[in-house]
């Protein structure tokens, strides 16, 4: 009976181990894409610099704890409606930094 209360044991920590580490990477990935997606919005709004770093590092900060990618979605759209970016165009993007952001962090690991 030990030996398979030790298999379990170590099983149940695999999976901990695993989805502590899906965790952190979904984490990073969001992070990155956010501000992926911050530098391509401030391009579009004519932001460089300082103040297209400090746009994206707000997407980063204000919206990664608390928020979801809709409302990161949202945020963006209203900020670039008035420059003819609809919001289906935002979600686009979105999804192309999360998976170069996904990418990016692979090669990290390498």
């Amino acid at each position: 009976m030990e030996l398979t209360m030790t298999t379990f044991d170590k099983r149940e920590q695999g999976f901990e181990a695993k989805f502590v580490h899906d965790e952190e990477l979904m984490f990073r990935a969001t992070a990155r894409s956010n501000k992926l997606l911050g530098l391509w919005a401030a391009g579009r709004l004519g932001l460089n610099g300082d103040a297209a770093d400090n746009y994206a590092t707000t997407l980063v900060t204000d919206y990664l704890q608390n928020q979801t990618m809709n409302e990161v979605v949202d945020k963006v759209s209203a900020d670039l409606a008035a420059r003819g970016v609809a919001r289906e165009q935002v979600a686009q993007k979105l999804q192309e930094c999360l998976h170069q952001a996904l990418a990016q962090l692979e090669a990290d690991k390498q």
